[in-house]
């Protein structure tokens, strides 16, 4: 009878033939959006960056480093894209994290409703809501008002980086909030409960339990959100009056306007790998801080 209950190795390796073939085609149809959408244009922005500018505009086929020299040379788009980003990702995690920490403990019965007022606002054009903070903003509003409290009748908040900061915040706010809150809905409460029972105080019971739990989607949201604003074009146009020189302004006018693509896909290619360098920092620290803290609880000093 145990004989004839143990599969045989036969019917293992089709079991597994079998699951290798059912995973293979549920990925077939993302492999190949992946490829055509993803890959395939990136291979060509690669293979571009090292042409040249055709006589009328365009690329012609060489190699050459000349366009990624042009690209070192004019770096402030890139930092002032970095700086932008950077801000905007902190000022973003500033407003989440209360706000998803209130939905994810405290709303109660309410939550939904809650969730569906914070989403209803993005239901329309990412556009038209850009420009209604032109209204806003404007000096018979906002920007009047403040200039009133400063005394300043010539004070403006559009045309500035601080109109371009808090386009940003509001534009990808949900991109934050929406991890964190998944994350800090699944908190175990009595973690909270047995660290105030044990005299720990607000601040310590949210840097030693909250959080550590809270990190995966804060690295997450951090991620979603730096990611586009480290590209965003219409918002510094629309709310920044085409002041500030981003990268995506230099990206327009090399491929729009001056038509040097060549030059335009080099510049794109140091922006991916400024983010995957970015990125790839903040992760690592973000972990080894995690780790260090992970140590410390166990009782053992941080290396």
């Amino acid at each position: 009878m145990a004989t004839a209950l143990t599969p045989t190795p036969a019917r293992t390796g089709g079991g597994r033939a079998k699951s290798a073939l059912l995973t293979g085609a549920l990925l077939l149809p993302a492999s190949i959006w992946y490829l055509f959408l993803l890959v395939l244009p990136m291979g060509f922005v690669v293979a571009f960056s090292f042409g040249e500018k055709a006589r009328n505009g365009g690329y012609t086929p060489a190699f050459t480093l000349d366009n990624y020299g042009q690209v070192m040379k004019g770096a402030d788009p890139f930092l002032e894209s970095l700086k932008l980003a950077t801000a905007g990702t902190f000022l973003t995690l500033l407003v989440a994290l209360p706000l998803a920490y209130f939905l994810a403990t405290r709303a109660g019965s309410r939550k939904g409703l809650f969730v569906l007022l914070l989403v209803i606002p993005f239901w329309t054009s990412f556009l038209i809501r850009t420009y209604s903070w032109l209204i806003v903003l404007g000096r018979g509003n906002l920007g009047g008002f403040i200039g009133g409290l400063l005394g300043d009748p010539n004070f403006r908040l559009l045309g500035t980086p601080g109109a371009i900061l808090l386009g940003l915040v509001y534009g990808y706010l949900p991109l934050m909030i929406f991890p964190l809150y998944v994350t800090l809905e699944r908190m175990d409460r009595s973690l909270i409960e047995a660290s105030k029972d044990l005299g720990a105080g607000r601040w310590a019971t949210f840097r030693q339990i909250t959080l550590p739990i809270a990190l995966p989607g804060l690295v997450t949201g951090s991620i979603l959100v730096f990611i586009p604003m480290m590209g965003e074009y219409v918002i510094p146009q629309i709310l920044g009056y085409g002041r500030t020189f981003l990268i995506g302004n230099a990206l327009v006018l090399d491929f729009l306007e001056a038509r040097n693509w060549p030059l335009g896909s080099a510049k794109a290619v140091v922006l991916i790998a400024t983010m995957l360098i970015t990125i790839s920092v903040y992760v690592w620290f973000v972990n080894r801080g995690r780790q260090a803290r992970g140590v410390g609880v166990l009782g053992a000093r941080p290396p």
